[in-house]
Protein backbone atom coordinates (compact mmCIF):
# COMPACT_ATOMS: atom_id res chain seq x y z
CA UNK A 1 0.00 0.00 0.00
CA UNK A 2 1.49 3.42 -0.52
CA UNK A 3 2.28 5.45 1.92
CA UNK A 4 3.47 8.97 3.42
CA UNK A 5 6.85 9.10 3.19
CA UNK A 6 7.63 12.83 4.44
CA UNK A 7 5.80 15.93 5.35
CA UNK A 8 6.82 18.96 6.38
CA UNK A 9 5.67 22.67 6.19
CA UNK A 10 8.01 25.38 4.66
CA UNK A 11 8.13 28.89 3.96
CA UNK A 12 8.25 27.93 0.18
CA UNK A 13 8.53 24.44 -1.71
CA UNK A 14 8.25 23.59 -5.24
CA UNK A 15 9.04 20.58 -7.37
CA UNK A 16 10.79 20.68 -10.41
CA UNK A 17 11.79 17.66 -12.58
CA UNK A 18 10.60 15.00 -10.08
CA UNK A 19 12.81 16.87 -6.98
CA UNK A 20 11.45 18.52 -4.13
CA UNK A 21 12.57 21.77 -3.61
CA UNK A 22 12.50 23.19 -0.05
CA UNK A 23 13.30 26.81 1.66
CA UNK A 24 12.55 27.34 5.17
CA UNK A 25 11.05 24.11 6.32
CA UNK A 26 10.77 22.04 9.80
CA UNK A 27 9.10 25.01 11.52
CA UNK A 28 7.05 24.28 14.27
CA UNK A 29 6.15 27.88 15.23
CA UNK A 30 4.42 30.21 13.40
CA UNK A 31 5.25 33.63 14.42
CA UNK A 32 2.12 36.86 13.82
CA UNK A 33 2.94 40.47 14.29
CA UNK A 34 0.17 42.43 13.97
CA UNK A 35 -1.22 46.05 15.43
CA UNK A 36 -3.59 45.59 18.37
CA UNK A 37 -6.90 46.22 17.26
CA UNK A 38 -6.16 45.00 13.67
CA UNK A 39 -6.47 41.56 12.53
CA UNK A 40 -3.61 39.33 11.52
CA UNK A 41 -3.16 38.78 7.36
CA UNK A 42 -3.37 35.22 6.35
CA UNK A 43 -0.12 33.44 5.96
CA UNK A 44 1.63 32.34 2.81
CA UNK A 45 2.56 28.40 3.86
CA UNK A 46 3.54 25.46 2.13
CA UNK A 47 3.34 22.12 2.13
CA UNK A 48 5.52 19.46 1.58
CA UNK A 49 5.36 15.76 1.38
CA UNK A 50 6.74 12.46 -0.33
CA UNK A 51 4.24 9.64 -1.52
CA UNK A 52 6.24 5.89 -1.63
CA UNK A 53 4.31 4.04 -4.15
CA UNK A 54 5.10 -0.04 -3.99
CA UNK A 55 6.02 -1.96 -7.08
CA UNK A 56 3.01 -3.64 -7.45
CA UNK A 57 0.71 -0.28 -7.37
CA UNK A 58 2.94 1.54 -9.45
CA UNK A 59 0.51 2.29 -12.92
CA UNK A 60 -2.73 2.10 -10.54
CA UNK A 61 -4.27 5.75 -9.19
CA UNK A 62 -3.49 6.81 -5.74
CA UNK A 63 -5.58 9.16 -3.74
CA UNK A 64 -4.07 11.76 -1.71
CA UNK A 65 -5.70 14.39 0.41
CA UNK A 66 -3.97 17.20 2.80
CA UNK A 67 -5.80 19.42 5.24
CA UNK A 68 -4.49 21.55 7.89
CA UNK A 69 -7.27 21.62 11.21
CA UNK A 70 -7.02 22.84 14.61
CA UNK A 71 -5.57 20.97 17.61
CA UNK A 72 -9.16 19.45 18.23
CA UNK A 73 -9.94 18.50 15.03
CA UNK A 74 -12.67 21.03 14.85
CA UNK A 75 -12.32 23.09 11.81
CA UNK A 76 -10.12 22.20 8.56
CA UNK A 77 -8.74 25.81 7.63
CA UNK A 78 -7.28 24.29 3.84
CA UNK A 79 -8.09 21.00 2.08
CA UNK A 80 -6.70 19.46 -0.77
CA UNK A 81 -7.11 16.20 -3.06
CA UNK A 82 -5.52 15.11 -5.59
CA UNK A 83 -4.98 11.58 -7.48
CA UNK A 84 -1.48 10.54 -9.04
CA UNK A 85 -0.01 7.69 -10.87
CA UNK A 86 3.57 6.79 -10.68
CA UNK A 87 4.60 4.35 -13.99
CA UNK A 88 7.25 1.89 -14.17
CA UNK A 89 10.40 3.27 -16.04
CA UNK A 90 12.13 1.23 -18.28
CA UNK A 91 15.23 -0.44 -16.70
CA UNK A 92 13.81 -0.32 -12.66
CA UNK A 93 14.58 -3.17 -10.82
CA UNK A 94 11.45 -5.34 -9.91
CA UNK A 95 10.25 -4.70 -6.30
CA UNK A 96 11.83 -1.10 -6.25
CA UNK A 97 9.15 1.70 -4.75
CA UNK A 98 8.64 4.76 -6.18
CA UNK A 99 8.91 8.11 -4.64
CA UNK A 100 6.72 10.57 -6.31
CA UNK A 101 7.12 14.52 -3.95
CA UNK A 102 4.68 17.17 -3.83
CA UNK A 103 3.94 20.72 -2.79
CA UNK A 104 0.70 22.76 -2.19
CA UNK A 105 1.34 26.29 -1.52
CA UNK A 106 -1.72 28.43 0.53
CA UNK A 107 -2.88 31.25 2.09
CA UNK A 108 -4.24 30.51 5.12
CA UNK A 109 -6.11 32.46 7.90
CA UNK A 110 -5.33 30.99 11.16
CA UNK A 111 -8.57 31.88 13.80
CA UNK A 112 -6.69 32.48 17.02
CA UNK A 113 -3.10 31.32 18.48
CA UNK A 114 -2.55 27.90 19.70
CA UNK A 115 -1.91 24.67 18.39
CA UNK A 116 -2.90 23.29 14.47
CA UNK A 117 -1.70 20.08 12.22
CA UNK A 118 -1.18 19.17 8.81
CA UNK A 119 -2.66 15.92 8.37
CA UNK A 120 -1.92 13.66 4.91
CA UNK A 121 -3.17 10.99 3.72
CA UNK A 122 -2.90 8.22 0.70
CA UNK A 123 -5.81 5.82 0.73
CA UNK A 124 -7.66 5.52 3.89
CA UNK A 125 -7.27 6.83 7.31
CA UNK A 126 -4.44 3.69 8.15
CA UNK A 127 -1.75 5.88 5.61
CA UNK A 128 -1.47 8.54 7.44
CA UNK A 129 0.72 10.86 9.32
CA UNK A 130 0.48 14.23 11.28
CA UNK A 131 2.74 17.31 11.39
CA UNK A 132 2.00 19.33 14.29
CA UNK A 133 2.64 23.14 15.15
CA UNK A 134 2.00 26.17 16.75
CA UNK A 135 0.42 29.82 16.41
CA UNK A 136 1.89 32.57 18.36
CA UNK A 137 0.63 36.23 18.31
CA UNK A 138 2.96 39.23 18.87
CA UNK A 139 0.74 41.84 19.32
CA UNK A 140 2.41 45.50 19.08
CA UNK A 141 1.03 48.59 20.68
CA UNK A 142 1.31 51.81 18.72
CA UNK A 143 1.93 55.01 20.59
CA UNK A 144 -0.41 57.81 19.95
CA UNK A 145 1.46 61.11 19.44
CA UNK A 146 0.54 63.76 21.48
Amino acid sequence: MADIALLTLANHAEVQNGLLYLSGAEWDTLTRSFEAGKRPEPHRLSIALSVVVPWTEANLPQHVTVWVEDEDSNSKLLSAELDLEVGRPPGRPPGSDFRSPLAISANVEFPREGGYRVVAEVGDARHQKTYAFRVVDRVTHVAKAS
